[in-house]
């Protein structure tokens, strides 16, 4: 965990933390440009750091697995069973399952040398970020990419697979993983769908107008979701969903 939290925080920073801890402020008043240097820096990486959420939704496959688990809730028709918290928990826990390989190279040949001072900060910064470009470009689908490769082109932007910014591969990953987190969350959906649709049809033959079908048809999805050990299917289809 400890490996995750800090490459996480590292992933788009160019700055040392040794290097802010030697920070002398007496240079402030001599207009010390090098102080002025260390003082950016320091401001660099605490605005990282209270920036590291958005980092890890950014670059992961945290969102595809918090779609899913939120489809799934209001899929069954439970309000707040499973709460937010356990949702996002369990997303996060996900996401460093599948993320692990990848933190640790990034915790290996990126952010570990630069502590040590074996490498730059500049060497760090594309060490850190190369595992999570990898990563992206392999989960990324190719219409997005294109999408975001032909929009800078446009601005007369040189665009190669190999070698693309961060700031054309982010977002079109970003579009890919909620696509797929919807197609997942209609596959989701659909048996839920025709339970909903049988217990209303059953309670309209009946003549129960005034009984609410998903008061009858709650109780039936979840006994169906615990029949088919749907936590186990689910969360096995989204891990091997990432390649």
């Amino acid at each position: 965990m400890r490996k995750f939290l800090i490459a996480t925080a590292l992933i788009a920073i160019t700055t040392s933390v040794a290097a802010a801890q030697q920070l002398d402020l007496g240079g402030i008043g001599k207009a010390d440009g090098t102080t002025v240097g260390y003082l950016i820096q320091m401001f660099g990486l605490l605005t990282v750091l209270s920036v590291a959420p958005g980092l890890l939704i950014m670059v992961t496959s945290f969102t595809r697995f918090v779609i899913a688990f939120s489809i799934l809730r209001a899929g069954i028709g439970l309000q707040s069973t499973p709460a937010n918290l356990i949702l996002i928990s369990l997303s996060l826990f996900m996401t460093f399952y599948v993320m692990a390989p990848t933190f640790d190279q990034a915790w290996n040949t990126g952010v570990k040398p630069l502590m040590d001072n074996q490498i730059t900060q500049a060497e760090a910064f594309e060490k850190i970020s190369g595992p999570f470009r990898d990563f992206m470009l392999h989960n990324v689908r190719d219409k997005d990419f294109d999408l975001f490769a032909d929009l800078a082109r446009e601005r007369g932007q040189t665009v190669s697979r190999e070698t693309v910014d961060l700031r054309i591969l982010v977002p079109a990953f970003m579009i890919s993983e909620i696509r797929r987190g919807f197609e997942i969350g209609f596959l989701i959906v659909l048996p839920f769908l025709v339970i909903d649709l049988i217990v209303a049809t059953v309670t309209m033959a009946m003549g129960m107008m005034m009984l609410p079908p998903t008061v009858v048809s709650l109780p039936f999805k979840i006994l169906f979701f615990v029949l088919i050990d749907g936590w186990n299917l689910l969360v096995g289809s989204l891990v091997r969903s990432f390649t």
